[in-house]
C-alpha cells in the first residue's frame, strides 16, 4: 500500500488496518518459522506496510499531516 493511499483513509480506518496488518504479520511469522511460507518477500512487504501505516498515523498525531474526517 502506498503512503498516498493511506493518507486518503480516515484515522479510524488506519488504526483498523494496523490491527489487521499486525495479525497478518503474526500469521506470516508462524509460516516463516515452520517453513510453510513459499515467498519470504511477502513477510518483508507486510512489515513495510505496517511501518507505513504507523508512520502516517504518527504524522497525523503530531499534526504534520492531517487525515480526512469520517
Amino acid at each position: 500500500m502506498k503512503p498516498n493511499e493511506i493518507r486518503d483513509l480516515t484515522a479510524s480506518d488506519v488504526r483498523e488496518r494496523i490491527g489487521e496488518q499486525e495479525a497478518e504479520l503474526v500469521n506470516l511469522r508462524i509460516q516463516l518459522a515452520t517453513r510453510q511460507l513459499d515467498n519470504p518477500i511477502v513477510f518483508r512487504d507486510a512489515r513495510r506496510d505496517l511501518a507505513r501505516l504507523k508512520t502516517v498515523l504518527r504524522e497525523h498525531e503530531l499534526g504534520i499531516r492531517t487525515l480526512p474526517n469520517a
